[in-house]
C-alpha cells in the first residue's frame, strides 16, 4: 500500500473520529443536564480519546502525504479557506482548554470546570464539525 493510499484511509478515519468526538460531546452535555455525572464523565473521556487519537493519526497522515490543496472554484475556495483557517486556529486553542477542563474535573473544582466548559464546548464542537467540512471539501467535492 502506498503512502498516498494510507493517507486516504487515515483521512477517512480522522473524519470518523471528528464525528465520534462531536457525538460524545453532545451526549455528554445531555448527560450532565440530566445530572448523570458518571455518564457525562464517560462521554467526555470518549470525546477526549477520539480527539487525541485524531491528533496522532493526523500527524501520521501529514507526515506521509503532506498538505492538500483544494482545487474547486474560486468563490468556494475562499469559503473553504476561511473555514480551514478558523478550524486550525480554534483546534490549536481548544487543546489547552480541554486539558484545563480535565484538570479541574480531576481536582473536583466543578464551579471553574462549568464556567470554562461553557466556552470550550462550542469551540470544540465547531472544530469537530468543521473538521468534517474540511474532509468533505478535500476528498469528496
Amino acid at each position: 500500500m502506498t503512502a498516498e493510499a494510507v493517507g486516504e484511509v487515515l483521512a477517512g478515519v480522522n473524519a470518523l473520529l471528528n464525528l465520534t468526538c462531536a457525538l460524545f460531546l453532545l451526549a455528554g452535555v445531555r448527560q450532565i443536564r440530566q445530572r448523570r455525572v458518571r455518564r457525562h464523565q464517560r462521554c467526555m473521556i470518549g470525546a477526549t480519546a477520539a480527539s487525541a487519537l485524531f491528533l496522532v493519526l493526523y500527524v501520521t497522515r501529514f507526515s506521509l502525504t503532506g498538505t492538500h490543496t483544494y482545487e474547486g472554484p474560486e468563490p468556494v475556495r475562499r469559503v473553504y479557506l476561511a473555514v480551514l483557517f478558523s478550524h486550525m486556529v480554534l483546534a490549536a486553542g481548544v487543546v489547552p482548554l480541554v486539558l484545563r477542563l480535565l484538570y479541574l474535573a480531576r481536582r473536583r473544582r466543578f464551579k471553574g470546570h462549568r464556567r470554562l466548559a461553557r466556552w470550550t464546548l462550542p469551540i470544540w464542537l465547531y472544530v469537530s464539525f468543521t473538521g468534517l467540512f474540511v474532509y468533505y471539501m478535500l476528498y469528496h467535492s
